[in-house]
């Protein structure tokens, strides 16, 4: 038994349930971004994962685990974006009905995609309603099962492979870095990285802008803020979740933050230099390691670049 919501072994299990759907994405370097650093960094494509995101894992393993009934009365989430894109498409494989909870600012290429995948998107404004109140109330009208995108045993378990099969790929690290909305990544990659690299120092990065979990994690308990207004939209959350915190208070040596230009920085080089297509919230790693947020001179540095969904027009205006 495991004080939190998840163990190790929740997610080798959820490795191998998810294998027959989800890619293990790729593991690459830049001779130029260590050169910059004095380190030797990995990066985690999650930008190339099924539907753009690191998000199919846990979305995945979570309706795979759907008894009968709750397959015949389908699933609802709520997501700014790619959890969302995650659910359609996880429950499109699965063969079960999607309704998703989508912000009406949220990229446009994330809403048409996640209507792509055949779900239903019921559109809401996150300044003035609340989400998951609203999730709550199409779920018990349409007898559907929630999945959140992050307070999950389930989504955080299957959150946890991307970081498993880091390790596993390139062996133990001197610090690993993920970025930080609610904590399911944080939480499941934290998971991992304490069983197979013990020694690592494991560092979550948020917006600026959006900082509760760094709150969070100085005060030791759930601090909430108002919705940030930052361009990584995936980090856009108000608190970390009760089911992810505990975990990242535990487990995680350090909460810090990226600027909004940084990630453009972040963006630009990936783009030029690795031939990759990041979204902000999928450099919110790279930026605090490139501006010097931690100190990885000498050290063997992972991290994931958690999605790539970022709309066309949009990445013209930040490159502009």
């Amino acid at each position: 038994m495991t004080q939190y919501a998840i163990s190790y072994d929740d997610i080798v299990q959820a490795h191998a349930r998810i294998a027959q759907a989800v890619h293990r994405t790729p593991v690459m370097t830049s001779t130029t971004a260590n050169e910059r650093t004095g380190a030797q960094l990995f990066f985690k494509c999650e930008n190339l994962q099924r539907m753009g995101a690191f998000k199919m894992r846990g979305a995945y393993n979570a309706i795979s685990q759907f008894t009968p009934a709750q397959r015949e009365g389908g699933v609802i989430a709520f997501s700014s974006g790619n959890h969302a894109q995650a659910i359609a498409l996880s429950a499109r494989l699965l063969g079960v009905a999607a309704v998703i909870i989508m912000p009406e600012d949220a990229p446009p290429v994330k809403i048409e995609a996640t209507r792509g995948y055949g779900a239903d998107v019921v559109l809401y404004d996150r300044y003035k309603q609340d989400r998951e109140a609203l999730g709550r109330q199409l779920a018990e009208e349409r007898g559907a099962t929630l999945i959140p995108p992050f307070d999950h045993p389930h989504v955080m378990a299957g959150q946890g492979t991307a970081a498993k099969e880091l390790i596993e790929e390139v062996g133990e690290l001197d610090i690993f870095l993920a970025p930080v909305g609610g904590g399911g990544l944080m939480s499941g990659a934290a998971t991992a990285v304490r069983a197979l690299s013990p020694r690592c120092r494991i560092i979550g990065v948020e917006p600026e802008a959006g900082n509760d979990v760094q709150q969070s994690f100085r005060k030791g308990e759930i601090v909430a803020i108002d919705t940030p207004r930052t361009i990584a939209d995936g980090a856009q959350t108000q608190s970390p979740g009760k089911l992810t915190f505990p975990i990242i208070r535990d487990l995680v040596d350090d909460i810090v933050t990226a600027s909004d230009a940084e990630l453009i920085e972040a963006m630009k080089f990936f783009a030029a230099r690795m031939k990759l297509v990041v979204e902000p919230t999928g450099c919110l790693a790279p930026a605090a390691v490139f501006n010097g947020k931690v100190d990885v001179t000498g050290k063997r540095v992972g991290m994931i670049l958690s999605g790539g969904n970022v709309d066309t027009a949009r990445l013209a205006q930040f490159f502009g």
